[in-house]
């Protein structure tokens, strides 16, 4: 499915949920309440929070909503929006319980104000992953409005095929084994090229020799103080935190730079 069509989907669920309400005379109050039975979204709070109009919420009303949910001004920006706009925008949608648009604008802005530099389309959405999509932990503190987003969704295949889980593996001492080091490096290795091709800094030559991913491995990553550690969670930290990094690299990079000008 086209991340337009997901996005139009939401939309038309948020209106199915609204148009559940039924309605009873309150006699203290003296005027008409609206109950719902959502499947999708807690419209209830989303009325109260957004002060929507219960007698008056329409298709095109929704569409705003879950367009402003994922950084658009309103719908018809969203229509505009190039492939890696939308890409971003549902992942923003999909992972709305651990950061919410304005705290990832916010991570954004301090990023790049931090280290003085600007981050094109490609290079915010591959952070997004590294740092939010792909990592467990981070909690918002803006409202989900989704009902049952913690669930894990489960595709067809997987309902219907049994599921084989992987053995947990830890790491317990360091340093390394060679086998696992060789690997932690090898990915740390492919991980560096990735955030470089995104960032595209502006001495990455100067960087290229900072860089030691030998060292990284074996004086940043790890430490005596998170072990025991899963391997497969030690291995995912190597794409959540190497952006930051290589940022400092950056940063040191264009400070040697103007030395040697």
């Amino acid at each position: 499915m086209k991340p337009i069509d997901y996005f139009k989907l939401q939309a038309k669920n948020l209106h199915k949920d609204y148009k559940t309400q039924t309605s009873s005379f309150d006699t203290a109050l003296s005027r008409y309440l609206y109950k719902y039975s959502p499947k999708y979204f807690d419209i209830d709070r989303l009325i109260i929070d957004d002060e929507i109009d219960e007698n008056n919420f329409t298709l095109m009303k929704a569409q705003h909503i879950i367009a402003q949910w994922v950084g658009f001004s309103k719908w018809t920006e969203m229509l505009k929006a190039s492939d890696i706009e939308l890409e971003l925008a549902k992942l923003l949608f999909d992972n709305m319980h651990k950061v919410s648009v304005e705290e990832w604008d916010d991570y954004i802005f301090n990023v790049e104000l931090d280290n003085n530099i600007t981050f094109d389309l490609e290079g915010k959405l591959e952070i997004f992953k590294q740092v939010f999509a792909y990592v467990d932990g981070h909690q918002s503190f803006y409202t989900d409005y989704r009902l049952n987003s913690s669930q894990k969704l489960v595709t067809k295949s997987e309902s219907t095929h049994q599921v084989i889980t992987k053995p947990v593996v830890k790491i317990t001492s360091l340093p390394l084994e060679k086998q696992v080091r060789d690997e932690f490096i090898e990915k740390a290795k492919s991980v560096f090229e990735t955030v470089m091709l995104r960032m595209e800094p502006r001495h990455p030559e100067i960087i290229r020799k900072l860089w030691n991913p030998e060292f990284y491995i074996d004086k940043v990553i790890l430490s005596n103080d998170m072990l025991p550690i899963d391997r497969e969670y030690a291995l995912s930290m190597i794409d959540t935190f190497l952006v930051h990094d290589v940022l400092e690299l950056a940063i040191q990079a264009d400070k040697i730079a103007v030395s040697l000008n």
